[in-house]
């Protein structure tokens, strides 16, 4: 790993790092912020990521605007990227909801994309291994939210890796894939036809088999009304019924007027990290 990049940030620092991933075969890059408490390599809790459709690591970094928050709160976040991308690795050039920009945060299994598209080992095992290792991070304290596909891949992951992530929010989270356009697409091609295993991937489903402890953790979506996404794509209610099916905390909040973009996310970042805080510390 190489840091390529580094900026000083209230009081903390933003590295950009770049490595060869093992589990993408191929080229990554990622964002680190660095609160001032984790000087002199103090170890902090830290919070992963995860970004939306089409977007890369950097549309976080630059424009969340979470970094004032997370300096105040003593967390450190990580941004990765949303999917491998290697030159050789597979694409749909001509469609933004699959293929590079669009790993789903899932292990494919379909031919072309089994080779390289196994975004949920990279997060959950290459990166949540490499992290604490080389950042003073604690391997013990971590968080996990996103945005949309990330929202998605946020509320998956938190449930299947209980021992990894203490606490999970999302902002606009799509929350039943199986059951909506850009999740049955994807599914398709990365998991093949069979919805009986796309249910593995689906928080209305993963959260009725979820680690009791994770009882103890309520989790917090912000949506927005304006979102134009919100009936075809997200249906956040599905998530709200399950929990509540489940005996999962939840809150939900509808945010009137706000739509789908990291306007959105701005605004309410700090209460998401807030909300992280509250568990980790």
């Amino acid at each position: 790993m190489e840091i390529i990049q580094s900026h000083r940030c209230f009081g903390g620092v933003l590295h950009i790092c770049e490595h060869s991933s093992d589990a993408l075969k191929g080229g990554m890059r990622f964002s680190i912020f660095l609160p001032p408490a984790a000087a002199h390599d103090t170890p902090v809790p830290y919070i992963t990521f995860l970004s939306g459709l089409t977007c890369t690591h950097e549309n976080f970094t630059t424009k969340a605007g979470a970094y004032a928050a997370a300096a105040s709160l003593g967390l450190a976040i990580l941004a990765p990227d949303t999917s491998p991308r290697a030159d050789d690795a597979a694409d749909d050039a001509a469609a933004h909801d699959l293929g590079k920009g669009a790993g789903f945060y899932i292990d494919a299994t379909q031919t072309p994309w089994a080779s390289h598209y196994r975004m949920e080992h990279y997060i959950a095992h290459e990166l949540a291994a490499m992290i604490p290792a080389a950042f003073p991070v604690k391997r013990d304290a971590q968080g996990i939210m996103g945005h949309s596909m990330g929202g998605h891949g946020a509320l998956t992951l938190f449930f299947k890796y209980p021992h990894l992530y203490r606490c999970a929010s999302a902002f606009a989270p799509i929350v039943a894939p199986s059951q909506v356009p850009w999740g049955q697409k994807a599914f398709t091609h990365y998991l093949g036809d069979d919805p009986a295993i796309w249910l593995r991937h689906d928080a209305c489903a993963l959260v009725h088999l979820a680690d009791n402890a994770h009882h103890n953790s309520s989790i917090l979506i912000d949506q927005g009304t304006a979102d134009p996404f919100l009936q075809d794509q997200l249906k956040p209610e599905l998530f709200e019924q399950a929990c509540q099916a489940a005996g999962q905390a939840l809150t939900l909040r509808w945010q009137d007027g706000y739509d789908h973009s990291y306007y959105f996310i701005q605004s309410f970042i700090a209460d998401h990290l807030r909300h992280h805080a509250g568990f980790l510390f």
